[in-house]
């Protein structure tokens, strides 16, 4: 296909531009609206007084000059360690700390975090690099959300359309009452009843599910058991998920194929008699293709983004845990860091459905 490079090429470079863009903006909102100083100042402040405290138990005869004299090392020496002053002791003013900031995202060096319940995370202590506690819970969230996705797509693909083509019959009425009630049920709500049956209950599945990170860890000690173990934690929120997903991809896809069925072109097709394979691989698989591959792309990129609340009902150590934990403790570094991973991981899914358009409908890269 010439010019199938080209037109790539353009829209990837079009994307990589969108995505500075964010990732100027965040940082233009972190560091200008003095959210992150102020951030960065209670850290200094707290870090400080810690210090001092422990100071003061290890140097009982020090006078308060020597106690205020370190309290002043130490007040210039986090201060300097957060950006807010360079080596010289003069202040950093917001945009230099703002372009800083994007420099170093750019090259995925997002700087460490000190707080202990996200280093928890990944069963450390305080400092990590952020980098390190992102991909230490972004396999947990793939393991749980990403599967559930890939689950539901799985099913839904073939008995979605399955179901258009046989509008209003019996299992067509289940399938629009079955999302109709699914869809309006939370998640989390959902979470919580499974997880008080199976799990405090019934006694099938964990209720404790933070210990996971343990066979994780661990995993290549012992890699069939740890499977299993790993297996056996996933379960119920992998199922959770399922059933609360699923209903929104069979009710979606059954849209687009009910709207494409309905097609003049489709009804044209029908009159002249032809076979319903004929009709279903050529007018209808061709023309639903883009949609659903659009909606199956986004899905998975958006899985990656975790469940914060549902994660928190599971006490699953994720990324939606991590967003949590991120934005109440004000960890600029961390949201930083996550904001950048899930904005990649959507550009790239954007730029992927570039591609399949183009292999998908021809015409595309003529537009």
């Amino acid at each position: 296909m010439p010019g199938t490079g080209r037109v790539i090429l353009r829209r990837a470079v079009l994307l990589t531009i969108a995505f500075i863009l964010i990732v100027i903006l965040t940082a233009a909102i972190l560091e200008g609206t003095g959210f992150a100083q102020k951030i960065y100042e209670a850290l200094v402040t707290q870090n400080v007084q810690s210090d001092v405290q422990v100071y003061a138990r290890t140097h009982p005869g020090a006078s308060p000059a020597d106690i205020q004299n370190f309290k002043n090392q130490m007040t210039k020496y986090w201060m300097e360690y957060y950006g807010l002053i360079d080596a010289n002791g003069n202040p950093v003013p917001p945009y230099i700390r703002m372009w800083k900031l994007v420099f170093n995202s750019l090259k995925f060096d997002f700087g460490y975090t000190n707080q202990e319940g996200i280093t928890g995370l990944i069963g450390k202590l305080p400092p990590q690099p952020v980098i390190t506690v992102i991909a230490g819970v972004l396999p947990r969230t793939i393991l749980m959300a990403t599967v559930a996705e890939l689950v539901c797509a799985l099913i839904a693909l073939p008995l979605a359309p399955r179901i258009a083509y046989k509008h209003g019959s019996l299992w067509d009425r289940l399938i629009v009452s079955y999302a109709a009630l699914f869809n309006a049920v939370p998640v989390w709500w959902l979470a919580m009843i499974l997880l008080s049956v199976f799990g405090y209950t019934l006694r099938i599945f964990p209720t404790n599910y933070r210990a996971l990170m343990t066979y994780i860890n661990s995993f290549w000690s012992n890699p069939l058991v740890n499977t299993l173990y790993i297996s056996w934690y996933a379960t119920l929120p992998v199922i959770t998920l399922v059933i609360a997903f699923l209903s929104t991809w069979l009710y979606s896809i059954r849209a687009m194929v009910l709207r494409i069925v309905r097609e003049d072109f489709v009804m044209v097709a029908k009159a002249k008699g032809l076979p319903e394979k004929d009709i279903a691989r050529k007018y209808i698989v061709r023309v639903m293709a883009p949609p659903i591959v659009t909606y199956v792309i986004l899905a998975l990129a958006g899985s990656l983004g975790g469940l914060i609340i549902t994660e928190s009902v599971f006490d699953w150590p994720g990324m939606g845990t991590l967003t949590y934990y991120a934005i109440t403790t004000g960890d600029v570094n961390t949201v930083m860091g996550v904001f950048f991973i899930l904005v990649l991981v959507y550009i790239l899914a954007r730029l992927l459905l570039e591609v399949l358009y183009i292999i998908l409908d021809p015409r595309v890269r003529y537009r």
